[in-house]
């Protein structure tokens, strides 16, 4: 039987096709959208508008996947479980691009039709064709008014596109000003500017601003910040003096190496979870400039050579082991736990990661994270200061983790704003939490701790 993409006619077009095959690697084969993508795209030489219009495609309807699904639900009669999986991939982009992009009705409901004709026949295409055409009946606004539930969380997690129980928890993080929730939302599901990070004693953000076209952020001085293109193909990235890293993560790394030691930084740190390695660079150019020494600890060797890669040049020594038993030396002055977590303050750049989390996802994780936290602790010398952090603002793996370990442990918690002068608006204290809508930076969580 030829495969599907010989059958397909010269009625579809490239930018579409490839959307969907990614929507169907996503869906079956659990790929992550932001890795397919590029790598079809390449393959395809697919470049230009083109591209942009299927990276729109693939992000858009990977993140609004629960709101099209109702949509489509409503529509077809019937749950989308029942729907099969092909055809459901086609009728999300249909969905996607009749209710969220400026594409014309005639062109969205089409071009989704002869998608589906060209693989299944005549008769799942009919069925395709109805759906569509009852989808495009009533606006986004309307279908969000019709289908979503009535609690103001519900409301504003359906509206954005959202798992109800993460919007509940970002509520929660909020705390007294969960009023932000629909802000927050609404920034969590646009797709974010790129970030580049200048590598300390190689490039100043401003060179790096000027060669590439960008912009220097406004909280990290090594941030650039870019309104797309691949920045792959950026000189100084391929050079090795720049990389790609959120604004948020490198103010993670500043604040460790800003936090004051009781004794003098006799100069080696230490990154319990150094994987993919973007944390473990730039620490490691910062220790460079005063000769301090980094040991990276990464457990799976795939993503230490990430690791080794990312900080070639620099003073940093990766260590293949699981961080919660490294066999390393106790006496680091500074060590860094940015412990493996839900991801959920990072879904704008992973848009399907939203609807595969479930909360039973988290004690295990919390489970690790205390675990990570107590190795860190048994390895920072008395003085010295460990910064824990995570890529999440789920109150079960950020204040819970550390409000636990302070009990337990007696460390003193140091105020982690005071290691980010000049960014406002990281809450209460002593920890800090940044946040898409008041940041433009992922949602990171950190928090500093002096062993003393």
């Amino acid at each position: 039987m030829p495969s599907p993409r010989k059958r397909r006619g010269e009625s579809t077009d490239p930018a579409r096709e490839v959307a969907l095959d990614v929507l169907r690697a996503v869906r079956e084969r659990d790929a992550y959208a932001n890795l397919a993508l590029p790598k079809l795209m390449r393959e395809r030489k697919i470049g230009g508008r083109d591209a942009a219009f299927a990276t729109e495609l693939t992000y858009g309807a990977s993140r609004s996947q629960g709101q099209l699904d109702a949509v489509i639900a409503a529509c077809a009669g019937r749950p989308v479980a029942e729907i099969d999986g092909p055809i459901l991939d086609i009728l999300r982009l249909g969905v996607y691009q009749l209710l969220r992009t400026r594409t014309g009705a005639h062109a969205a409901v089409d071009t989704s039709v002869d998608l589906a004709r060209a693989e299944f026949g005549q008769g799942r295409a009919g069925f395709v064709n109805a759906v569509l055409r009852r989808a495009g009946e009533k606006t986004a606004e309307e279908w969000v008014a019709e289908l979503a539930p009535a609690d103001p969380v519900g409301k504003l997690a359906f509206e954005y596109a959202h798992p109800t129980w993460i919007a509940q928890s970002f509520a929660d993080a909020l705390g007294a000003q969960a009023g932000e929730l629909g802000d927050l939302l609404a920034a969590d599901d646009e797709r974010p500017v790129v970030h580049l990070v200048a590598r300390p004693g190689e490039i100043t953000a401003e060179e790096l601003a000027l060669v590439t076209g960008g912009e220097e952020g406004r909280l990290s001085p090594y941030a650039v910040h870019l309104d797309g293109g691949d920045p792959g193909q950026l000189e100084p990235v391929r050079e090795g003096i720049a990389a790609v890293q959120d604004e948020g993560s490198q103010l993670v790394v500043l604040a460790l190496t800003r936090a004051p030691l009781d004794g003098p930084d006799q100069g080696r740190w230490l990154d319990l979870c150094a994987g993919p390695g973007g944390k473990a660079a730039l620490l490691g150019a910062l220790a460079a400039i005063d000769l301090f020494t980094v040991d990276a600890v990464e457990p799976a060797e795939h993503r230490a050579e990430l690791v080794r890669k990312s900080t070639r040049g620099l003073p940093v020594t990766v260590h293949v082991a699981d961080g919660r038993d490294s066999g390393l030396t106790p006496g680091y002055d500074r060590v860094l736990v940015d412990a493996p977590c839900t991801g959920l303050g990072a879904l704008r750049r992973r848009p399907e990661a939203r609807w595969r989390r479930t909360p039973a996802d988290i004690p295990e994780l919390v489970t690790l994270q205390r675990e990570l936290l107590t190795a860190a602790w048994d390895l920072v010398r008395p003085g010295g200061v460990v910064v824990y952090s995570t890529c999440s603002p789920h109150l079960s793996e950020t204040v819970a983790v550390v409000a636990d370990f302070v009990r337990r442990t007696g460390a003193e918690q140091l105020d982690t704003r005071e290691y980010l002068p000049g960014v406002t608006g990281l809450g209460e204290g002593p920890s800090a939490q940044l946040w898409p809508h008041r940041h433009g930076t992922d949602a990171m969580f950190l928090a500093a701790l002096r062993k003393s």
